[in-house]
């Protein structure tokens, strides 16, 4: 489906979408703690509902209602087959959960997450005594535990999401384990992960995010939680509230717990000039003047798509580095960005050998974008249309993934959007 994003001046209030990173790992939790947990201000993202389809299938209680998820707890799996979806975080945080069950269970995946690298799953848990079984170092993926604790190796440089769930399946397991992490990125996801973990109950203990203590043979303890705001999310309404508001826009409900990789946001649009202000209830945002500025990306990769739209606004060239992080990604998205921006006549550099992507502003073209089937570039496309010329955007429906509410609250604040 396509749609237009035209300029506009916006003005009012927006309210950040639920968390899907937070709300996947709750789900996790609530499967594997014995009772009922309730799970308040859920996401409806789609990365969500397979979570809790998967959860389900998992042995799972789930009821959802219009502003809470009960779900009673225990790992008693009712099918040997789990749909991810689309959901990289999903097939690796579960395929770590799963592996516990003594059985074969296969997470089979959707769309582009079926080219994306699974292998750190079987390097890691076939050392542990885990039957691992990939389609080309690819999903599908197939375990046959369990999985009893033990010592792990892994390599954090191309993703945090497997540690993730190695970290929280281990706390059931029979055996204490010791995980050693070489050259973690990401590593707020991480703390994320351990608050939600010792939050329901979970002990563990790290040395500078490169050594992992968990005792083994613990248990979960049902809870009551709030999904946080999705800082994710709300650095698109930050940028475009920087770009169109008229003359301002508050963005609320991004808070400061647990910690997300993307509050960075707020640090690279004050070293733009961007004006930001703390509320009682969000964050109000200026239009002012804004200049380039480099920003190290690395630990927070989402934020290139917002960032790159924003930077093509300001006045002199942007460095985000961290680009070596993008590849396995919905898209390849530094290309991605590199070339649908190029079509909107704002030249994006990448330098591989630097880690690095620059990002020269100037008039923006109205242009044709492919969405890619990524909900973020789909995003960033608007933020181009919105605050430069008319953009037309193929491909909206990937904003299901994480945000799909994102073009009606645009719209309830001024956004003008149009059918192609």
């Amino acid at each position: 489906m396509n749609l237009v994003a035209h300029p506009s001046a916006l003005s009012g209030r927006l309210t950040a979408p639920p968390s899907k990173s937070h709300m996947q790992r709750l789900v996790a939790a609530a499967l594997l703690a014995e009772g009922e947990s309730w799970i308040r201000n859920p996401s409806d993202a789609a990365d969500c509902w397979a979570a809790l389809s998967v959860a389900a299938g998992l042995g799972a209680e789930v009821e959802v209602g219009s502003n809470a998820i009960r779900i009673e707890g225990g790992l008693r799996p009712r099918t040997d087959t789990l749909e991810i979806g689309e959901s990289g975080l999903g097939i690796r945080m579960f395929s770590s959960i799963a592996a516990l069950h003594d059985g074969p269970l296969t997470l089979v995946a959707d769309g582009t997450l079926q080219e994306r690298p699974m292998h750190m799953v079987s390097d890691a848990l076939t050392p542990a005594g885990v039957n691992v079984q990939l389609a080309d170092g690819h999903a599908p993926v197939t375990l046959h535990g369990p999985l009893r604790g033990g010592e792990f190796h892994l390599d954090g440089g191309l993703s945090s999401q497997f540690l993730t769930g190695l970290l929280m399946a281990l706390p059931v397991a029979p055996s204490d384990s010791l995980i050693h992490v070489k050259d973690l990125k990401s590593r707020p996801y991480v703390d994320m992960t351990m608050d939600v973990m010792q939050s329901a109950g979970i002990s563990l203990r790290h040395e500078e995010h490169a050594r992992f203590h968990v005792p083994g043979g613990q248990a979960y303890t049902a809870f009551d939680q709030t999904v946080a705001g999705d800082w994710s999310a709300g650095a698109f309404q930050l940028v475009i509230a920087a770009l169109t508001g008229d003359p301002f826009v508050e963005v609320d409900g991004l808070g400061n717990t647990p910690t997300q990789a993307d509050q960075a946001v707020t640090g690279a649009m004050l070293l733009s000039g961007a004006k930001l202000m703390r509320t009682e209830t969000g964050i109000r945002v200026d239009c002012g003047r804004r200049k380039g500025f480099r920003f190290d990306a690395t630990h927070c990769p989402d934020l290139f798509p917002p960032l790159a739209a924003y930077a093509a606004f300001c006045k002199g060239p942007t460095t985000i580095t961290g680009l070596n992080r993008l590849q396995h990604k919905e898209s390849d998205r530094g290309e991605a960005i590199a070339t649908e921006f190029g079509k909107a006549g704002i030249r994006v550099e990448l330098k591989s050998e630097e880690d690095s992507m620059i990002i020269h502003p100037g008039p923006v073209q109205s242009a044709t974008l492919d969405g890619r089937g990524d909900h973020r570039m789909v995003m960033a496309a608007a933020v181009l249309g919105l605050a430069g010329a008319p953009i037309e955007i193929d491909g909206i429906e990937a904003v299901e993934k994480s945000y799909p509410a994102f073009f009606d609250d645009l719209s309830e604040v001024g956004a003008s959007f149009g059918r192609a």
